[in-house]
């Protein structure tokens, strides 16, 4: 453990869905298997009127419900359970966050980190309040949940108030899809073997498409969703964080700021999507009525109950100017009750400049590389191969993958969760894979960009059946280019 160690970790907004869902399970994987420092207290906070004992009935409940109960185990539970305490707290109330403060105070013994799993718009004002008790400066650390704000501006509204009590290396950025080994991995393909890296770039690969696909709905989210939509909720980080990781130059090494500087001069070469080029470079759709997996679900508006123009599938046709990849489209889609759940980026790289085989009818594909991070992670390059046979009529070509399964290549290795590897890291002070500032204002520039243009443009998304791959004018954005969507 390093002397940066945190000896508590504040969890805001402990009772909600996340906490529940994500954080308590992670945070149980890392004691079972011993990482958490020893001296580690962890304080949750809510509005919620709990004690610390009805607050550790709430862990273990989560822990039941989202662990499998092989892995549960009545000591390690225990343990975790023995660091676990719990105060409310009502932003605004100051009585009660001075009880706040006083309990942070007692329990504290070193660094601190303070986690807002909370609504964006309170990201400043509870940091404003852990300043005026006292509790920011050195040895305190922040994570942020996305999205930071709704746009540029408000974005940067957020990251100022933050800053104001909280110094920028100390301020962690979540986006919890570059906590999955799967992400990590394409790093270790691009930068850990000498096969990949020559041939990255527009000389060799034609075109990237990275997609995240969702079979679910709004799932009682609407309220939320409908004031995000699929561009500010997957598109303005998970996706922009992936077409970083995919584009970036290499970097010196993997720490915090090399990584993190290189990820910033691909966003800052995204040719802008404005007013001219919307029509040709994006489409915005909305499900409808439809089935998925064969039972019918309802439409968007249905599910909310009111009329909204938010849209809930997104996909562009992306282009990076400078030299690595000038000219090769970067498209990029999201959305909601797509036919499968899905994340992928596939590459697809030039046909051969000629086929010595053609003259028998022989057809050559070009190579492809998938890497897929859910629903499981593999690694699939496709080669052109011979046919088995006498070739009496010229010889034959078939498409074979080599397929890298990473679970069965490390079905001993336990499967982590996102946040085990982000909660280590924060209370470990590595900052390598949370988002900094200069990145999520620039993802915004572009993105807003791209709204006013839909704006100025007078485009509204168009409607697409649940179960479907979005609107069918989403195929004419490859298709117009001689390309089609991997489905």
């Amino acid at each position: 453990m390093s002397d940066h160690s945190a000896s508590l970790l504040v969890i805001f907004g402990a009772t909600g869905d996340l906490a529940q869902r994500m954080l308590l399970p992670s945070l149980y994987g890392l004691q079972r298997d011993g990482l958490l420092p020893q001296r580690l207290r962890i304080l949750g906070t809510a509005r919620s009127a709990l004690d610390d004992e009805g607050f550790r009935t709430l862990v273990s409940e989560s822990i039941a419900r989202r662990v499998p109960r092989g892995e549960v185990s009545e000591s390690h539970l225990r343990a975790l359970l023995e660091r676990c305490a719990y105060q409310p707290a009502t932003l605004g109330d100051a009585e009660s966050m001075g009880r706040l403060g006083d309990r942070i105070g007692a329990l504290r013994d070193g660094a601190v980190v303070y986690h807002l799993s909370t609504a964006p718009r309170f990201y400043a004002p509870t940091c404003a309040a852990l300043g005026a008790l006292g509790l920011g400066g050195n040895g305190t650390r922040v994570l942020l949940e996305k999205p930071i704000g709704h746009d540029l501006a408000s974005a940067i509204a957020i990251n100022d108030g933050v800053s104001r009590v909280f110094d920028e290396d100390r301020v962690f950025r979540v986006d919890h899809y570059l906590g999955k080994e799967g992400v990590q991995n394409l790093l270790a393909l691009r930068f850990g073997n000498a096969l990949f890296e020559p041939l990255w770039n527009a000389r060799h690969i034609e075109q990237v498409q990275i997609t995240v696909a969702e079979t679910v709905g709004v799932e009682g989210r609407g309220d939320y969703y409908d004031e995000s939509g699929a561009m500010r909720d997957m598109l303005q980080n998970h996706l922009l964080q992936l077409l970083c990781l995919t584009a970036m130059e290499p970097p010196s090494q993997f720490d915090p700021s090399a990584v993190r500087n290189e990820k910033i001069k691909v966003l800052r070469s995204l040719r802008g999507i404005g007013a001219a080029e919307v029509a040709g470079h994006s489409i915005a759709g909305q499900y409808t009525a439809g089935a998925i997996d064969g039972h019918a679900v309802p439409g968007y508006r249905d599910e909310l109950g009111r009329a909204s123009g938010t849209e809930t599938f997104v996909a562009l046709r992306a282009h990076i100017d400078n030299w690595r990849w000038s000219g090769v489209p970067f498209y990029l889609r999201t959305g909601k009750r797509l036919p499968r759940r899905s994340t992928e980026i596939y590459i697809q790289y030039r046909a051969v400049p000629h086929s010595i085989f053609a003259h028998g009818g022989a057809r050559s594909q070009p190579n492809e590389l998938v890497i897929r991070l859910q629903p499981d992670e593999r690694i699939e390059l496709t080669l052109m191969n011979k046919t088995p046979g006498l070739d009496r009529d010229g010889l034959k070509l078939s498409q074979v993958s080599l397929d890298l399964d990473l679970h069965e290549t490390f079905e001993d290795v336990r499967r982590r969760l996102a946040y085990e590897r982000l909660y280590l890291d924060a209370i470990e002070n590595n900052g390598t894979l949370f988002v900094r500032r200069d990145e999520t204002e620039a993802a915004w520039q572009w993105v807003d960009g791209i709204f006013a243009g839909w704006k100025a443009a007078g485009m509204q998304p168009r409607n697409y059946p649940a179960g479907t791959w979005g609107p069918g004018s989403a195929l004419a954005l490859t298709e117009r280019h001689g390309h089609s969507w991997r489905e």
